[in-house]
């Protein structure tokens, strides 16, 4: 599971020339699912996601999570983020779970955020999304499930 974490102050999801979602101060998370990733992995992951520390305190140091901060989320399942591009020019996406797998994690991901985080905003799964954000330090973390303990 790869999630690509973008501090923001605000964030949002376009579909069909329509504004889908939106959120203030917080957190652009892009979520790749494998076939591998389990709900346990998940869990790894929101309980990373939620206790990251990369809002900067009033001395200017990254000291502070999302909810120091009243911080949202804006959730975003991005398959891309399994492409291997080894060989020609040509991404491949094999690698990326299946609809179903990624889809079924992907809203238990979103209902565990909801548990932790009062405003939680999504895309849609599968959905051609314009996803526009004004990324804050600028601050972007790429969190990979084999990179944790």
């Amino acid at each position: 599971m790869k999630f690509v974490i973008q501090c923001t102050t605000q964030a949002s999801v376009t579909i069909d020339q329509k504004l889908y979602s939106e959120i203030g101060k917080g957190f652009l998370v892009l979520i790749g699912i494998c076939d591998e990733d389990t709900k346990e992995t998940a869990d790894k992951m929101v309980r990373k996601l939620i206790g990251m520390r990369i809002f900067s305190d009033e001395n200017g140091k990254t000291n502070l999570a999302l909810k120091d901060v009243d911080g949202q989320l804006l959730l975003v399942s991005q398959f891309t983020l399994y492409a291997d591009c080894k060989k020609g020019n040509r991404p491949s996406f094999v690698k990326a779970g299946s609809p179903q797998h990624a889809n079924e994690l992907y809203e238990y991901i979103i209902d565990a955020c909801k548990k932790e985080v009062p405003v939680v905003k999504t895309g849609v799964f599968g959905a051609e999304m314009e996803v526009a954000l004004i990324n804050d330090g600028p601050f972007t973390i790429i969190l990979d499930s084999k990179d944790l303990a």
